[in-house]
């Protein structure tokens, strides 16, 4: 598969943020579903591009909808307890810090 382009990242990173407030999750969750030791927006960036280059946008999506459903189902890949819910988490930061940068240039 070809990789994924530099707009499609920002908008899969842009609905990623906006899926987990509206499931009440946080990276941590998200990354502990995706089997990943860090919860940084950078390591989960690379496990999507990872999925990606598997099987493409269908691949990302199937893997999504599987952890929705463990969500749903109150099926935990770990048993973290639920985290209320914080106004900005480290995608939120990361957006601001690339908008600074953009910005600045």
């Amino acid at each position: 598969m070809s990789k994924l382009s530099q707009q499609e990242e920002e908008e899969l990173i842009a609905f990623i943020k906006d899926w987990l407030k509206s499931h009440g999750f946080n990276q941590k969750d998200l990354a502990n579903e995706l089997k990943i030791k860090s919860s940084r927006t950078s390591e989960i960036i690379l496990k999507v591009k990872e999925l990606y280059k598997k099987g493409g946008m269908f691949n990302i999506a199937k893997n999504l909808i599987k952890i929705e459903q463990n969500w749903l189902n109150n099926v935990k890949t770990e048993s973290p307890e639920k985290k209320e819910f914080l106004p900005y988490n480290q995608l939120d930061i990361d957006s601001l810090v690339n908008q600074i940068n953009k910005d600045a240039n």
